[in-house]
């Protein structure tokens, strides 16, 4: 398959590299342009691309930008993607990271915040890993324990992802649509917790949507100092 990424920070990165490595053909892009990916890329044995071209470089392109950089995104980026292209969001917003957004503060999914940005459906998926476990946790289909990971969005392209999620060695959980997505948001029940396909659709039941503000300031509280360490950077 021909996979596009756009944002080649520790999610971005570790997929290209776990991809690359099932054979899958990877165009890696930044804000920054391919120059500054020549050597990650590279290393990686993926192609480094503008966004431009990733968006156009197969059937699948995973969107993995911090939410603030999202609002610098034209919805050009996508124009004359077929629409059977696969778009996956994984991305989490932090208030200290990002600043705030009314939006989101007031209530809208996050996702479906970005879908409207972007001005075409997304999935939601990956969101809720640290890249770490991405990139070191996955196992064979049917070993006991195996980290599961929830997909949100419309049918025919959510059916896509749940596949490629398998094939990275997790067990995909269908979490309903992009609406519902808010169950796998910074601080719910599920988020950063690496858990069995059972224990993950508890955590999405057990969420509740009047609590996402306690969720949120909990996420980031933690994530805070962090952010802070790390100064400002671009995707």
């Amino acid at each position: 398959m021909k996979i596009g990424i756009i944002g080649a920070g520790n999610i971005g990165a570790t997929l290209a590299r776990k991809w690359v490595k099932l054979g899958h053909e990877v165009s890696l892009a930044n804000s920054r342009g391919p120059d500054s990916l020549r050597e990650l890329a590279k290393e990686i044995g993926a192609k480094a691309v503008t966004a431009e071209q990733a968006a156009r470089s197969g059937e699948v392109v995973v969107f993995t930008i911090p939410q603030r950089a999202v609002l610098d995104i034209q919805k050009s980026l996508f124009e004359g993607v077929p629409a059977d292209v696969v778009v996956i969001d994984t991305g989490n917003y932090y208030p200290t990271r990002d600043g705030s957004i009314p939006a989101l503060e007031g209530g809208q999914t996050e996702s479906v915040w970005v879908s409207e940005r972007l001005g075409r459906p997304v999935v939601k998926a990956f969101n809720n890993i640290y890249s770490h476990s991405l990139a070191e946790k996955s196992q064979p289909p049917g070993t006991p324990g195996r980290i599961a990971l929830p997909v949100a969005g419309a049918a025919e392209a959510k059916a896509k992802v749940l596949r490629l999620i398998d094939a990275l060695g997790f067990d995909p959980v269908d979490a309903g649509d992009l609406e519902g997505s808010w169950r796998q948001q910074p601080g719910t029940p599920c988020y950063t917790q690496d858990l069995d396909a059972p224990k993950l659709k508890a955590a999405l039941a057990a969420s509740d949507r009047s609590r996402i503000p306690e969720y949120r300031k909990a996420a980031d509280d933690a994530a805070k100092p962090y952010f802070i360490a790390q100064g400002p950077r671009k995707p």
